[in-house]
C-alpha cells in the first residue's frame, strides 16, 4: 500500500491539514454464488459463522478501500480522514461495499 495515512477520525495527531482535496471513494459490487448459498443454508440450520461470506465481505472491504486510496493518490493527497464504510443491496443476491473519506494535504 502507498505511503498515505488513512484515518477514521478527522484529524491526524501531530499534523496540520492544510488543504481539503475533496471526497474520495471506492466501491465494489459482489454477488453471492450457489456454492456459498448452499453452505450458508446449512449454517442457518445448525448455526455458526458463515466463513465464506465473512471472507467475501473482507475482500470487498479491502477492494473498496484500495480504490478509495488510489483516487486519493491521484488527487495528490497525503491522507484520507473521516473514512467510513457503507454497504447496500444492489439487487437480490448482490451488494455494494463503499469506502469514502476526505482527501487532504498535510503539513
Amino acid at each position: 500500500m502507498a505511503d498515505i495515512i488513512i484515518s477514521t477520525v478527522n484529524e491526524i495527531p501531530g499534523k496540520k491539514i492544510v488543504e481539503n482535496l475533496g471526497v474520495v471513494k471506492g466501491n465494489t459490487v459482489r454477488a453471492r454464488n450457489i456454492g456459498r448459498d448452499i453452505g450458508a443454508g446449512l449454517k442457518s440450520i445448525i448455526g455458526g459463522e458463515v466463513k465464506t461470506y465473512t471472507e467475501m465481505i473482507k475482500q470487498s472491504r479491502e477492494e473498496a478501500l484500495n480504490r478509495m486510496i488510489n483516487e486519493a493518490l491521484e488527487k495528490g493527497a497525503d491522507a484520507v480522514v473521516g473514512v467510513r464504510f457503507m454497504t447496500s443491496m444492489i439487487m437480490q443476491g448482490a451488494s455494494e461495499m463503499l469506502a469514502y473519506g476526505t482527501a487532504v494535504k498535510l503539513k
